[in-house]
């Protein structure tokens, strides 16, 4: 665990370069689901291949303008170089600013939000049209979930019997315009996906050991239901002047508050 909360400060660090660096990026929503990456990429996920070179489980970034995260870890396993994370979002450079399949490691191009949970699905039938071993995970933002299309794919991951699909909610209650709650709130949001016919928990989402334990449980419950965790967070998690400020949904950093969260994070 000490690892791993290392590795998570480290990939904060990481996010506050590449944001300060591109001169635009969604820091807040980055910060606030680091636990949940390292604890898939670093302890949960089989990221072996199978005879066809695909890896057994898969990952998808739905709420896309997490990249920033999302490319932090790939860097550190070893799937993109260190040095182009300082290209995110660059004409010429190798990171877009959402996670794109030209980029080694993603195995989905996501951004427009609602569709990865979708995405997900395709994936999880094929799984089991194929035979295939493995699960799929994906992250979903919380104001995502606003999203017609997100409530379309429960129903028909309910009614597939996906129980290879695990979905994540990063709930930290806001978003882009605001608090959830002020905007066109999805809450209750356990109930509903409850309603859905989804195994539902929800936990602390910057703990790393418990995220590990509860994908842990929903494996061996051996059900036949799709799973979601609602993972309780804290937008802009690790800097303290960014914690639950919509305002750093997404934001150019002035050299100030870059320099003020580098000191923070060392």
């Amino acid at each position: 665990m000490e690892n791993l909360e290392r590795k998570s400060k480290e990939i904060r660090r990481d996010i506050i370069e590449m944001i300060y660096s591109a001169n635009s990026g969604h820091v807040g929503g980055s910060l606030s689901c680091v636990e949940l990456l390292v604890a898939l990429y670093f302890k949960v996920m089989d990221l072996s291949c199978d005879e066809f070179g695909k890896r057994k489980d898969k990952f998808i970034l739905s709420k896309g303008h997490a990249a920033p995260a999302y490319y932090a870890v790939l860097s550190k396993k070893g799937y993109i170089p260190r040095a182009s994370l300082l290209s995110l979002r660059k004409i010429y450079g190798d990171l877009e600013g959402h996670p794109s399949i030209k980029t080694n490691g993603v195995d989905v191009s996501s951004g427009s939000l609602g569709q990865g949970l979708s995405i997900a699905n395709g994936m999880a039938i094929a799984k089991k049209i194929d035979n295939k071993e493995g699960y799929v995970y994906c992250l979903m933002g919380d104001g995502e979930i606003e999203e017609g299309q997100i409530w379309e794919a429960c129903m028909t991951a309910a009614q597939y019997k996906l129980n290879n699909l695990i979905a994540f909610v990063d709930y930290n209650g806001l978003q882009i315009d605001g608090k959830l709650s002020e905007v066109t709130t999805p809450e209750p949001i356990k109930d509903k996906f409850e309603a859905f016919r989804f195994n539902t928990y929800e936990i602390d989402g910057h703990d790393i050991e418990l995220i590990i334990e509860t994908i842990e449980k929903i494996k061996s419950k051996k059900s036949e239901k799709p799973s979601v965790v609602i993972l309780k967070t804290i937008k802009g998690k690790g800097v303290s002047f960014m914690e639950n400020d919509f305002n750093y949904h997404g934001k150019k950093l002035t050299e100030e508050e870059y320099l003020r969260a580098k000191e923070e994070l060392k």
